[in-house]
């Protein structure tokens, strides 16, 4: 059997076409040409010997180094770029039907997906290269060899816990007076934004046990005590990523929870919950800890600039507010002091001294206690990438979106602490820096107030599983023995401990030197 030889890229029209006279059209001339031309293996030629007969080598032709190596990366080179110009063959004859205006619309497609497609990969290329590296925490109080860990608690199944139907809580004691808010405030926006004023106002940080006031109802009711900055870092655990402790005292049947006087509890942080935190560097503005007094000196700046000033108009609790001291009268910010009692199930009471920053008059001429707190742009370029002076006043939604995702857990407490104080509005103001690299000179760029349960509602805050979190606590700590414990939320990991350590443990120099006179 003759064999005429072919080539796989040969239509197969002609391979079938052994008299070669099928297609004699001129159109069609080279359409079905072979690339090794035309064959006489069936050329009719008469003879009576068969010295036409020839043997078809089915040998595997061996290829030389130079074919088989190092240049097929070229020829799959050269196949792709035959590929991308097919392609584009394909879009031009594909434009030639489109009109002028549509040409000039897929021309611009075309080109910006090449450019975001350039964009992506290089983008890739760099994430791979240099990966942002995070640098393992150190914990909010240094572990010592003594100390026995008692309970190890994860967040996966403490996000699990509810503790459904916990009724309004009951008013014990109010204390302190508060100043009005200034409405004008409400109109400011990012074009008529007003610089933030240094206020010198006295804010009182008492920790649970040196309360007076609750010291004077443990004796009569309730057995678990608290203040509601200590609740509400207990009740967001699950959100919470940096590293800090709260001391647990049991006396008896009761139970105290504090906050160690040196610590650093009340410090606002910032970007904690951000895909890339900021990082302790050695003198930097934007370290954690810089950025954290930062916040918190806005906050206290912010919370009495916006109140009424110059007028003797107060609202003021039936008590006086039991931290004052003598002279500090007229220096103390505005504030009151709920002592509220909850009914947690199973004979636990507990008591908790829960704060209001000021009074507003509604529309329709009711009193309204809020809460007022401030959220601080420190560098939008490392901060999410919205710069608030160009998307607050347009775009708010997604700055407060930002800030969710960037803050998660400060603003889940600040909403705790509202709904346990029964706050009726809880009020944002927005701060930035007057100049990126000034931690100085702030300004404010607007505010924004939401009740706090529906607020509370669009962060994904579930009060049911904060209530079952510290109910929780509050059990494994009622099932030790008398003594002094610590509850540390573990630096790195999604989880807390719970210590038991000496009874000495964070005394200070002078409670040891009144203790021995």
């Amino acid at each position: 059997m003759p064999y005429q030889p072919f080539s796989k890229g040969d239509r197969i029209g002609k391979v079938s076409d052994w008299t070669g006279s099928t297609y004699q059209d001129r159109r069609y001339a080279n359409k079905y040409a072979s690339q090794y031309g035309v064959g006489s293996q069936y050329a009719y030629f008469h003879e009576e010997d068969e010295n036409s007969f020839q043997l078809v080598d089915t040998s595997k032709v061996q290829k030389n180094m130079y074919q088989r190596g190092r240049f097929n990366r070229f020829n799959q080179r050269n196949l792709r770029r035959d590929q991308q110009r097919q392609r584009q063959q394909l879009q031009q004859a594909q434009m030639q039907i489109l009109s002028k205006t549509a040409k000039s619309r897929e021309r611009d497609r075309l080109r910006q997906v090449r450019k975001l497609q350039k964009q992506l990969g290089a983008r890739q290329k760099f994430d791979q290269k240099n990966p942002i590296k995070l640098k393992s925490r150190e914990s909010s109080v240094i572990v010592r060899p003594e100390w026995q860990v008692i309970e190890e608690m994860d967040f996966p199944r403490l996000s699990k816990l509810s503790l459904p139907g916990i009724e309004e809580a009951k008013d014990v004691k109010r204390c302190g007076k508060l100043d009005y808010y200034d409405r004008a405030c409400d109109r400011i926006t990012t074009k008529n934004e007003r610089r933030l004023q240094r206020v010198n106002r006295i804010f009182h940080k008492v920790t649970t046990t040196d309360d007076p006031i609750i010291r004077q109802l443990a004796k009569t009711e309730g057995n678990v005590f608290a203040t509601d900055a200590i609740l509400a870092t207990l009740m967001c655990t699950t959100r919470s990523s940096y590293s800090w402790d709260v001391v647990v005292q049991r006396v008896g049947n009761k139970l105290f929870f504090d906050k160690r006087d040196d610590s650093e509890f009340d410090l606002l942080t910032v970007s904690e919950t951000s895909n890339e935190p900021p990082q302790d560097e050695a003198n930097s503005i934007n370290s954690p800890r810089s950025l954290a007094l930062e916040a918190t000196f806005i906050n206290h700046n912010f919370s009495q600039q916006v109140l009424k000033q110059g007028t003797d108009e107060k609202y003021e609790f039936e008590e006086k507010n039991p931290f004052i001291q003598e002279g500090e009268e007229k220096e103390v910010a505005s504030v009151g002091y709920r002592y509220r009692k909850w009914d947690l199930g199973n004979g636990i009471e507990l008591i908790a001294r829960c704060e209001h920053d000021a009074v507003m008059i509604s529309p329709n001429g009711e009193t309204q206690f809020i809460n007022i707190k401030a959220l601080n742009e420190w560098d939008s370029r490392f901060s999410g990438g919205i710069d608030w002076r160009q998307k607050l006043d347009t775009q708010r939604g997604a700055v407060l979106a930002n800030e969710l995702k960037n803050n998660s857990c400060k603003l889940a407490k600040w909403t705790i602490q509202a709904v346990l104080a029964g706050s009726d509005q809880i009020k944002f103001g927005y701060v930035s820096r007057a100049h990126v690299r000034d931690t100085s000179q702030h300004s404010i760029l607007g505010t924004q107030q939401f009740k706090p349960h529906e607020f509370a509602t669009q962060i994904n805050l579930s009060m049911d599983n904060a209530w079952g979190i510290l109910r929780c606590i509050v059990d494994i700590c009622m099932k030790q023995k008398e003594g002094k414990y610590l509850i540390m939320k573990d630096p790195n990991k999604p989880m807390i401990r719970l210590y038991d350590i000496p009874d000495n443990t964070f005394e200070t120099d002078d409670e040891d030197d009144d203790g021995d006179s």
